[in-house]
């Protein structure tokens, strides 16, 4: 198993705890060095915080552990490619790199719906590379998104 595959599998395990959590199944950890400083997960329900994406807890876990909020050094595992906000957020922490495992056709804003690191006054870019895990990331996202509409179709909420 490579350091990515590793790394990614530690936020397969922030996002099958979202998902017990009642949460979209998306986790995240961030990486200094071969270490994770911070893991996380999506918690905007349970913590009633419509910022509370795993990647904006591993930034400021990570802000906290470090006693910095630039984190210029890290590396940032998450399961599915970063929303805007999400984006934004790393490009301020100045991290390295973003390894995602799926893309999120809806709302993803590194390659699928917004390229936001080409935006006009971007002022940090980082590496992004994609695709680790990607089988187990897509299947754990699309299991809940089913999971959820048959819920639905069922009882009509």
């Amino acid at each position: 198993m490579g350091t990515h595959e590793r790394f990614m599998s530690v936020a397969i395990e922030e996002a099958r705890r979202a998902l017990a959590l009642g949460e979209v199944p998306i986790g995240a950890v961030l990486v200094m060095g071969d270490r994770v400083v911070a893991r996380g997960c999506n918690e905007p329900i349970s913590t009633t915080d419509p910022t509370a994406h795993a990647e904006m807890q591993v930034l400021r876990a990570g802000a906290r552990a470090t006693g910095n909020y630039r984190l210029s050094d890290a590396v940032v595992y998450v399961t599915v490619e970063p929303c805007v906000m999400c984006v934004g957020a790393l490009i301020h922490a100045r991290v390295r790199a973003v390894v995602y495992g799926t893309v999120e056709p809806k709302t993803g804003a590194l390659v699928s719906t917004v390229q936001a690191l080409e935006l006009p006054g971007v002022n940090h870019q980082f590496e992004v590379h994609d695709g680790v895990c990607a089988d187990q990331c897509r299947e754990l996202i699309q299991t809940f998104f089913q999971q959820r509409r048959q819920h639905v179709d069922v009882t009509g909420t």
